[in-house]
């Protein structure tokens, strides 16, 4: 999966959880995207079995969706954690480069860091 798409699960689980809906104009405002490029998105997730979409325009996550949106978000918070802690960066800095990180660190490393933290 792309970066983008791990994007969009981890902000539907987060919103989910923060709101207790999601629709697709909730998601383009949370990413500053426009409503057709979500669109379009949900509609590729859909079709690889992330994501269903009711009628009313909720989106819900699969089994399949929540147990990768669970894991990018795990990622992310773990490492936003770790930067904090061990470089001693800001949260907004370590946010950021813990957002670009949790798509390219390896399995091994992550597992390393998760080991390391606790």
């Amino acid at each position: 999966m792309y970066e983008s798409g791990e994007n969009y699960l981890e902000t539907i689980l987060m919103l989910k959880e923060k709101n207790g809906t999601v629709r697709s104009i909730d998601i383009a405002r949370e990413l500053n995207f426009s409503k057709p490029s979500v669109s379009r998105a949900m509609g590729i997730l859909k079709e690889e079995g992330f994501i269903t979409m009711e009628h009313g325009g909720e989106i819900e996550l699969t089994d399949k969706g929540h147990e990768k949106a669970a894991g990018i978000y795990e990622r992310h918070r773990l490492l936003t954690s770790f930067l904090q802690k061990v470089a001693g960066v800001s949260e907004e800095t370590a946010e950021e480069d813990a957002c670009k990180m949790e798509h390219i660190i390896s399995d091994e490393v992550f597992q390393g860091i998760k080991r390391f933290m606790k």
